[in-house]
């Protein structure tokens, strides 16, 4: 099987709540996902998703997205696209870095060595552990009491487990966190996510203020050095997200016992194939996984589901289902949360269908 084409689309996901807000001041209302199609000469077309938290999360962003998509692409052409590890070889020796851009392209390779084979995506990965598996809510920063608020909220659609967005004034974070924790029931988890928004000092107040509360806590700051001194200072159960970008900053952490939980973002590794590579070392050494991205619609979701599902279950924290957050839904046979958790189709390959009305024009054909 050959390549034989790359298209890309470009999709606005507006969020049901109207705006999701993190720390430092960033909010983001409408997200911008591009789709890549891969075609090949055997007739199967694969299907991948990435979607950037803005510009100001990570190093990357929409239209770089589609800029270094476009850019990769000719460098494709004629690769067999079911040699997953060849293939990132060559997109690495075609650009250098920029994770997120191949991410999409990995993964419409996993969906079509699934489609290739006549199994799940899942199977491929290690088999679905179970029927489905737990998701967390991430609930967007606003005043203690609403947020609060929002934790019985998302108890009563299923959700069992609370992602609070902090990182801001320490005062306030420490009373959004104990407001939040004064509604939760047996065997609710509550997690307090900084997204690297507290100086180290900052988060030093907070982990004092808060050892009482059953709560994890989550990249206090910005950089590792920073998050391991708080580690250090502090009992409460530990989750690195942002610092961890690749197989070496997971193996420093489970050096430095820097970590209890890692959030492994599809994207942010460079797709499936290391998200996977990531995944098996953290089962190997104990270290439990979100599994997740940065956003996303109904394709990044089910590239979730997959890796989500096939991971065994004592070491799968948690996951996410991006598409229940925008108003948009583009693709057939995604996967639909039931009651806070969700399972992996399957179909062969991701088993989505994208509907292209609904995606319109590709932005370019390589």
């Amino acid at each position: 099987m050959k390549i034989t084409a790359i298209r890309a689309y470009q999709i606005d996901l507006p969020l049901h709540e109207g705006s999701y807000k993190w720390s430092g001041g960033n909010a983001v209302s409408v997200f911008d996902s591009t789709v890549v199609a891969v075609e090949t000469d055997a007739g199967l077309t694969g299907w991948g998703e990435i979607c950037p938290l803005g510009a100001a999360y990570l190093p990357a962003y929409a239209a770089g997205a589609r800029a270094g998509v476009a850019e990769l692409a000719p460098q494709l052409l004629g690769a067999d696209p079911l040699a997953l590890g060849e293939l990132n070889a060559r997109m690495d020796a075609a650009m250098r870095g920029h994770p997120y851009v191949k991410s999409a392209i990995d993964v419409a390779c996993w969906d079509l060595l699934g489609q290739a084979s006549g199994l799940p995506v899942a199977t491929l990965l290690g088999g679905h552990v179970g029927e489905d598996f737990a998701l967390y809510r991430a609930i967007s920063q606003e005043s203690p009491e609403r947020m609060a608020a929002r934790v019985t909220q998302y108890r009563d659609e299923g959700y069992r487990k609370f992602q609070l967005k902090v990182g801001g004034d320490p005062d306030t974070d420490i009373e959004r966190i104990r407001a939040a924790a004064a509604v939760l029931q047996r065997g609710d988890v509550l997690v307090a996510d900084a997204n690297t928004g507290w100086t180290q000092h900052a988060a030093v107040r907070v982990a004092d203020a808060v050892r009482d509360v059953d709560v994890y806590l989550e990249q206090p700051c910005l950089s590792y050095e920073q998050c391991l001194a708080v580690r250090r200072h502090t009992d409460r159960p530990f989750i690195l997200d942002e610092v961890v970008d690749g197989m070496d900053m997971v193996v420093r952490g489970i050096g430095d016992q820097a970590m209890d939980v890692i959030n492994l973002k599809i994207s942010k590794v460079g797709g499936l194939t290391r998200a996977r590579q990531i995944r098996d070392l953290c089962v190997s050494l104990g270290i439990a996984m979100t599994i997740e991205d940065t956003w996303g619609g109904d394709i990044v979701t089910a590239a979730i589901a997959h890796l989500a599902h096939s991971t065994p279950e004592r070491f799968l924290f948690s996951a996410t289902d991006f598409n229940s957050y925008v108003t948009v839904a583009f693709a057939d046979g995604a996967p639909q949360r039931r009651g806070g958790r969700l399972a992996a189709s399957r179909e062969p390959g991701l088993g989505v269908h994208p509907d292209l009305a609904k995606l319109g024009a590709p932005v370019f054909t390589t």
